[in-house]
């Protein structure tokens, strides 16, 4: 009885489902973080009559034919890269992000690494850093002696100092674009990594090449609404539900085709 195997196949789709859902819950606090969804596809189909078929009783051709889906499987976990809102934070390193871009930073490995999270950080020797303590690419170093520091919305970090007038200007923060952000692969921490489905990476400063501007003293906010995550939730408990019905009312029709004598 194949209504026993399709069945299992929803309740494993409507599982993920919950679990993408609930992933997306934790993260309602999360800085820079983006809502993902999970998607779904048919499975194979069992051609019983193919639709076309012509009728050896007398010659004419079958409309629609039998055809027998065998379930459900997933397609993607796709994220959803709308704006979160932003919220101020006041912090003197505390950039966010408006429109597209992320801030790229070097991993141990030296390899890059991407976020939007812009909750930076300044190390003992003034190396400005992520809150793992990924350098931020290029490497931007404030002095000791820096009374402040400023972020324009292109990017440059100024700093300013006591018995000057004039800021320094320390470095240029820049951002990355990519062609398909949602082939970007989430690797925690806030942090992606470029994938041959993203595409290579578009280095620039913010405001060019249809890159966003960089907002001083203001944080991103998670992307995630939570009215929206609850009744998705809902959905995939009825669903799940649902399911498990269809496999007791095959476990049924089983125990009364066994029952036949």
């Amino acid at each position: 009885m194949r209504a026993l195997q399709i069945a299992a196949t929803g309740m494993s789709a409507q599982q993920m489902r919950v679990e993408v859902i609930s992933n997306n819950l934790a993260n309602m606090s999360t800085t820079g973080y983006n809502a993902r969804r999970a998607e779904f596809a048919d499975l194979h189909y069992q051609q019983l009559t193919r639709p076309g078929t012509i009728n050896a009783a007398d010659g004419t051709m079958v409309p629609a034919g039998v055809q027998l889906g065998l379930g459900v499987r997933p397609a993607a976990v796709s994220i959803n890269v709308a704006q979160g809102s932003l919220s101020a934070s006041g912090g003197d390193l505390d950039v966010a992000i408006e429109g597209l871009g992320y801030i790229e930073v070097t991993l141990p490995s030296g390899t890059s690494g991407y976020t939007r999270d812009g909750a930076l950080k300044r190390t003992a020797d003034g190396l400005i850093t992520t809150s793992d303590g990924y350098p931020v690419a290029p490497g931007i170093t404030i002095p000791a002696e820096a009374r402040s520091i400023s972020i324009n919305a292109s990017g440059e970090v100024y700093a300013y100092f006591t018995d000057r007038v004039e800021p320094e200007l320390l470095g240029q923060i820049t951002l990355a674009g990519f062609t398909n952000e949602k082939g970007l692969e989430a690797i925690g921490s806030n942090l992606f990594l470029e994938t041959s489905a993203s595409g290579p990476a578009t280095v620039a400063n913010p405001g060019e090449n249809g890159l966003g501007t960089l907002r001083q003293g203001f944080l991103e906010e998670s992307s995630v609404d939570a009215v929206r995550e609850i009744t998705d939730l809902i959905e995939a408990q009825r669903g799940y539900e649902m399911n498990a019905k269809v496999i007791t009312a095959a476990d049924q029709m089983l125990g009364v085709t066994a029952q036949v004598r």
